[in-house]
């Protein structure tokens, strides 16, 4: 684990060129890059930074009866005191050892829960005793409880709140284990919630011994090639290794909410997930196993899911996940406690359970080849049918029957809430097909739609599901919401019709923007009815929840690029406001801006965004700063294709990092495309060329519309842009100065690809060099700023990335500055780190940008 390092900022200056200002201007910005404790921008910046944009309100959660919704109430950026609080680091897994619960539950809870009546918008406050913080807030199937975990520093524990009163209380006596397992399920009952809970007795956490027992060990033996990314968190002996243990093993147990009594299911394990049958009779438990490993992290662990009765003997396993090191590329890491992506791309998978009885339904693959002789590439198997099969208990093998055989792979299994329906789909290349079975005769597909992946023009809408938050607007992501489980569909009484709800986008979305829609299709035959359509004029307006669909009784979202989302309720045509949002940065969201498309000298377009600080004057030349991220794409028509979503009626909402803030300083916001652009596998051939033509052609136009002084402009990026701001800073003259957050400068330190590049570093030995702004440090012209978050998780951006370059800039005579934050990962998120890296953004660019005169000089 890392050495702790104390609350203030670490500063580090190294030859900086004193700008010709006024002593006393002078000295105030040095005060302000020297300062070794957190400082702050002025407080029109504070202003915008701190605005509380998390007051607004979106009416999504509503409940079972349609009548109330979920609102958590925040209360701002976390602070550095909670932020900082001690935790346990364990392969990617953090903890709060002394609540007994995943880190991200401490610092990133509510500070209290209200309910909005979808009637009118009123408001009833679920009142909780003092400290208390929430997270999760569930609604009952019955649609008349809230559950909600209550946290304090001691603990978690289940909290349940009536809705027709707000009242809450407090269900579970001893407290979760929230480690691995950091939600919770209701029974369809209502009468129940599914948790993990501390085991008693439990032993004393480990203590590791003062005296080393031997050298930290890895091995890695002759095999396929493991490109193993270069984890941030890695456990590294045996003393971690039983930490993790320990934090982890917790109590299955079903918690009555009425009485507060404990059913304890099976024996404590290291419990991911818990997922009880509808009938109550089973549940699915995903336990993560051992061996452990030291060179990848828990998410990469080994896991079972198994089939527990309620008294918790294993009935049966349904899927298996040995532990990855890393050879295994069809496993994708993922967060501890959700789970590699397909469980055995051959094995069961998208289990789910049948809504209206007992049984398991999942897809698995066949051991029939279908016939094809096309192979996918690189694959050496024949093409097996894949089929949709059904497990009833006992859930013994004699159990298991087939329903459906398909030629081709088959996802996304969802039922009707009526457990009559099943609704699937199928793709082959771009071509999508999603169609019902009925399961009185389950042979037969009924299309849903048939469309291409990649034609965004032929949006068919997506399945609604039966509760909770609409689909999403993207009619080709697959449906679904964290934790694996799935929502049901939603169909009509009589299980005949099906609901669609999707966006409908202009061929010239800058002009028009897009539409929205609920379209009713009758299954057997196909025929759609559109029950909605919104209008595109000025407004956008998208679907949040239903009352009713056949009748249009609707909760909606309606928000222009002028006016932020207002929630209403809407009763055909007739509308009533639910919440009354506000813009948090109203000068920022009506300040001049312009849009346009630059054209680079071997003809590439690509798009400008220019935000100009409130009150501009037309002609005015101001200070720049550029704000840009680099993608790559294999052409022209690939570029474009992502411009076929814009949405000209969105409201922009300016978070606490929006460089647009800058317009308040006085600067000229410059977020220019940054297209990379090559054949497959090569484009990064081009990045040098690309890099430095995208930007000499945005410099060019914004000096021609006389926005911009040529003479002043910096720039700036985080993460990969902060890589590509070195390389500018490194590549050209055009800039003043740099800022560059939580950056990768020395592509060697990731020598088994990068970002988009899947060469490594022996197969494409001079794009590595190449791209290496450290290696071109000497020529880098301008002064940097760096930063970077000593808890970086990220796998191409470790923290020494940072010291070694300024370590590089310092030995050269470059004007060069690090700040090094403690405790946060990539990507600031405390207030004190906010508000200090805005004081010395603003300080620096005021200092090397803002007072840089022509052929580089200081102005006064």
């Amino acid at each position: 684990m890392r050495p702790l390092v104390g609350p203030a900022a670490l500063l580090l200056v190294a030859s900086a060129t004193s700008a010709q200002q006024t002593p006393s201007a002078r000295a105030a910005v040095d005060s302000v890059l020297r300062s070794e404790r957190f400082v702050a921008p002025a407080q029109s910046i504070v202003d915008a930074v701190l605005a509380p944009r998390y007051r607004n309100v979106s009416l999504t959660e509503i409940n079972s009866e349609r009548t109330w919704f979920i609102n958590e109430l925040g209360d701002g950026p976390v602070t550095m005191e909670v932020f900082s609080k001690p935790f346990h680091e364990l392969g990617g897994l953090f903890l709060d050892f002394r609540a007994h619960r995943n880190r991200n539950l401490t610092i990133r809870s509510n500070v209290g829960l209200e309910l909005i009546a979808a009637r009118d918008g009123s408001t009833t406050p679920v009142a909780l005793p003092a400290g208390v913080r929430i997270s999760d807030a569930a609604w009952s199937p019955d649609g008349k409880s809230v559950a909600f975990f209550g946290h304090t520093p001691d603990g978690s524990h289940l909290w349940v709140a009536d809705a027709a009163t707000g009242k809450a209380r407090q269900v579970t006596k001893v407290p979760v284990l929230a480690t691995l397992t950091t939600g919770f399920e209701w029974t369809d009952d209502s009468r129940q919630l599914a948790t993990v809970l501390m085991p008693e007795p439990r032993g004393s956490m480990p203590v590791e011994s003062a005296v080393p027992t031997g050298p930290q060990v890895k091995l890695a033996e002759e095999k396929d090639k493991n490109r193993l990314r270069n984890y941030a968190s890695l456990m590294a002996t045996s003393h971690h290794q039983a930490l993790l243990e320990w934090h982890t093993t917790g109590q299955v147990a079903l918690v009555d909410v009425q009485t507060r009594a404990v059913t304890k299911i099976g024996q404590p394990a290291m419990v991911e997930r818990v997922d009880v049958a509808p009938d109550g009779k089973y549940l699915r438990v995903t336990r993560m196993v051992k061996p452990f490993s030291y060179i990848v992290p828990v998410g990469n662990f080994g896991r079972v899911e198994e089939l527990w009765s309620a008294t918790g003997a294993v009935v049966a396993k349904l899927t298996e996940e040995p532990l990855n090191v890393g050879v295994d590329t069809s496993r994708t890491p993922t967060a501890p406690g959700v789970g590699g992506g397909d469980a055995a791309r051959d094995g069961r998978r998208e289990i789910v359970w049948r809504p209206d009885g007992p049984g398991l339904w999942f897809l698995e693959q066949g051991s029939e080849p279908t016939g094809s002789d096309t192979l996918a590439i690189g694959d050496e198997r024949p093409r097996r049918k894949d089929r949709l099969r059904q497990w009833l208990p006992p859930f013994d093998s004699a159990q298991i029957t087939t329903v459906l055989e398909n030629g081709s792979r088959l996802s996304t299994l969802r039922f009707a809430l009526n457990g009559k329906t099943v609704f699937l789909s199928e793709r082959t290349g771009q071509n999508v097909h999603e169609f019902a079975l009925f399961l009185a005769e389950p042979t037969k597909k009924y299309t849903v739609a048939r469309y291409r992946a990649d034609d965004v023009y032929a949006n068919p809408g997506t399945l609604i599901p039966e509760f909770g938050l609409m689909p999403v607007a993207n009619p080709f992501a697959e449906f679904g919401v964290p934790g694996r489980v799935i929502r049901p569909v939603k169909v009509s009484s009589d299980g005949e019709r099906a609901f669609l709800a999707g966006t409908t986008y202009d061929r010239n979305p800058t002009i028009t923007g897009p539409k929205t829609f609920i379209d009713r299709i009758e299954l057997r035959t196909g025929e759609k009815t559109r029950l909605f359509e919104s209008g595109n004029d000025r407004l956008f307006e998208r679907v949040l929840a239903y009352q009713k669909l056949d009748s249009v009784q609707l909760i909606v979202s309606r928000e222009s690029a002028t006016e932020p989302p207002q929630s209403f309720r809407r009763d055909r045509d007739a509308l009533v406001q639910l919440t009354q949002n506000v813009d948090p940065t109203p000068d920022l969201t009506r300040a001049p801006k312009e849009s346009f498309i630059v054209e680079r000298p071997d003809g590439f377009k690509f798009k400008v965004n220019v935000t100009l600080p409130p009150g501009y004057q037309p002609g005015t030349r101001l200070p720049a700063m550029f704000w840009f991220y680099p993608r790559e794409y294999a052409g022209q028509a690939e570029y474009d294709r992502g411009a076929r979503t814009f949405n000209r009626n969105a409201f922009q909402v300016f978070g606490a990092r929006s460089m647009q803030i800058l317009a308040r300083a006085g600067y000229a916001v410059v977020e220019p495309d940054a297209p990379i652009v090559g054949s497959a596998g090569q484009m990064n051939n081009n990045y040098e060329n690309d890099l430095r033509n995208n930007l000499a052609a945005v410099i060019d136009e914004i000096d021609r519309r006389g926005l911009v002084d040529r003479t002043r402009i910096g720039i700036g990026g985080h993460s990969y842009g902060a890589f590509s701001t070195v390389n500018a800073m490194a590549h050209t003259p055009f800039f003043k100065a740099g800022i560059a957050g939580d950056g990768n400068y020395n592509r060697t330190l990731t020598p088994l690809a990068f970002q988009s590049e899947r060469r490594d570093l022996w197969e494409a030995k001079d794009t590595y060099l190449q791209m290496s702004p450290l290696l071109h440090a000497n020529n880098l012209t301008g002064a940097l700023l760096m930063y970077h978050g000593l808890g970086d998780q990220n796998v191409g951006t470790d923290p020494i990335n940072s010291p070694r370059l300024f370590q590089a800039l310092n030995g050269l005579g470059k004007p060069t500055a690090m700040y090094l934050y403690p405790f946060e990962d990539h990507g600031p998120a405390t207030k004190e780190t906010l508000l200090d890296l805005w004081g010395r953004w603003t300080a620096w660019l005021d200092k090397y940008v803002k007072n840089a005169g022509p052929k580089g000089k200081d102005v006064s």
